[in-house]
């Protein structure tokens, strides 16, 4: 039976007074911020309007501004559902970001709605000018509607289970068609309010430490050429974009991709991919990565369709790709030390240990791996992989070998892989890693 797992509005022990000093504080910023950009819109002469021509025979519904207006209630609401003070501050912060995101655009980009809206009356008609009182037709791209969607959306889907969180899709879809059949946005403000949407969740993930605070400067020389060879990418996609528009519009999605694939190797390592314990990446990262991690997975699958299969090295430790279906037998866990692909192997013993490609593992990742191969062979024959099986994940093995005792030196562990898996890429700077990885003391 379909239930509402939890909105709790005033149960004990709710941070409902820190809910209402953000509702109070959140508010008021929305409505003069909001303001401020429709003011310095209005002071323009003219302004551009960015709309396909197709967009001229979307239907104006009047009805749909009662799905309209009521994300405001679903904002005021959002505060209270939250249990503990960080989720609560976490979900502020996301609001509060949609609003700067947003704000900024319209402020470096104004943009009109050119669609002359019908004459409407009775309730529906009221809505409509009390919309009208406060909002005009400048601020656009992205749809601070669909940014605070996402971000309320993915809040109360935390909660509501069975047929409520049905209710709550189909409502949420109505929220987002709205935006157009009541001629308040051109279609182009849906998708970017999308992907706005989607960077304000993965800025302030509901646990965990947020990505941005991940900074670490890279060192390696070849972190920074991969992430200007990432930027150099973004940069192509974006000329069609600036110079062609139209569909070449939707090349933004990959820019944002390889942008934040160009930040992970430049200093925010692998928290860019959010990847959680259970082995899978938080659905915001899925999103805004979604067209590098397509081009992952079948890059994966393109290098290794001629040997899918993992293969035993030692002692019940076997070494291969990253699985997407339940393991073979007899193998009963996976130790991950892929960061950017979802790891799936349902009912199997998981670790995530998750390291960048194309760069050398820290020797301290290296170890964490191999003490946790180490701890999970308890529970049976495990898979080691990463995104190929051949050079992270073969690099975990040999410094499991080498602390286990199981070999004595690094060319010995690396000609025990090869025997098993010839196609494994172990360089001289691997090797260097690798050593010092095993000279590590044991985590306890």
């Amino acid at each position: 039976m379909a239930t509402l797992a939890a909105i709790p509005l005033a149960a004990a022990g709710r941070p409902w007074r820190r809910a209402l000093l953000w509702l109070v504080l959140l508010g008021p910023f929305f409505f003069a911020s909001y303001g401020f950009a429709n003011w310095m819109a209005g002071r323009h002469a003219t302004l551009p309007v960015m709309a396909f021509a197709w967009e001229s025979h979307i239907p104006f519904v009047p009805w749909t501004i009662v799905p309209y207006w009521s994300i405001d209630l679903f904002y005021a609401i959002s505060f209270f559902l939250c249990r503990q003070r960080l989720e609560l501050d976490r979900h502020a912060l996301r609001l509060f970001s949609a609003q700067l995101i947003a704000v900024a655009c319209f402020l470096l980009w104004p943009l009109r709605f050119s669609f002359e809206r019908p004459e409407t009356g009775g309730v529906f008609g009221w809505l409509f000018d009390v919309l009208l009182g406060f909002d005009k037709p400048f601020n656009q791209a992205p749809s601070l509607h669909i940014v605070l969607l996402i971000v309320l959306w993915v809040k109360y889907a935390q909660y509501l289970q069975g047929a409520w969180r049905w209710l709550l899709h189909g409502w949420a879809l109505l929220i987002g068609v709205s935006v157009l059949t009541t001629f308040q946005h051109h279609f182009i403000d849906v998708p970017t309010g999308l992907l706005a949407g989607w960077l304000c969740v993965w800025l302030w993930p509901e646990q965990g430490t947020p990505p941005l605070r991940a900074w670490r400067t890279a060192r390696d020389p070849k972190r920074w050429r991969l992430a200007s060879f990432y930027l150099l990418g973004a940069a192509v996609l974006l000329v069609p974009v600036m110079m062609l528009r139209g569909a070449a519009l939707w090349l933004l999605w990959p820019v944002v991709s390889l942008l934040l694939v160009a930040l992970a190797y430049a200093g925010l390592g692998t928290a860019v991919f959010q990847k959680r314990a259970d082995g899978r990446l938080t659905m915001a990262a899925r999103w805004l990565l979604a067209p590098y991690l397509a081009a992952a997975w079948i890059n994966s699958r393109l290098w290794t369709r001629s040997a899918p299969q993992p293969v035993e090295v030692a002692g019940g430790v076997w070494l291969g790709r990253i699985p997407c279906a339940k393991l073979p037998v007899p193998l009963r866990g996976v130790v991950d030390a892929c960061a950017e692909l979802s790891c799936h192997a349902p009912g199997a013993a998981y670790t995530s240990v998750p390291m960048l490609d194309l760069v050398v593992p820290a020797p301290a990742q290296l170890a964490e791996a191999a003490d946790a191969i180490e701890a999970l062979r308890a529970q049976g024959p495990l898979l080691v992989c990463c995104a190929l099986g051949y050079s992270r994940s073969a690099a975990s093995v040999a410094t499991w070998l080498l602390r286990s005792g199981r070999v004595c030196s690094t060319a010995e562990a690396v000609a025990r892989l090869r025997a098993a898996r010839p196609s494994i890429v172990l360089h001289d700077v691997h090797l260097q890693a690798i050593a010092a990885a095993a000279a590590r003391e044991r985590t306890a």
